[in-house]
């Protein structure tokens, strides 16, 4: 699926998901988009209008960041143990 139909498709069904619930919505989205190859950038570029995904993308980032920083420090502790 290319990011630009998901955002078609996103624009459209958004309005039936109720306001406390598009936020989660939204991260299920990105969620969706990033497994399927879909770069952040693109995600970005094709929803520069969309506060609820643009939320959700940096919030999904900065989660992942944070687990990669996490991986790295468990890998230099396995690296002591040698």
């Amino acid at each position: 699926m290319s990011v630009e139909l998901a955002n078609e498709i996103w624009s459209e069904l958004k309005r039936y998901v109720n306001t406390v619930d598009r936020a989660e919505a939204a991260e299920t989205m990105v969620s969706v988009l990033i497994d399927n190859d879909v770069s952040a950038d693109d995600i970005k570029l094709a929803f520069k209008s969309d506060t609820e995904i643009k939320r959700a993308l940096t919030s999904y980032l900065k989660d992942h960041e944070e687990e990669d920083d996490e991986d790295l420090h468990d890998d230099e502790d396995d690296d002591e143990d040698y």
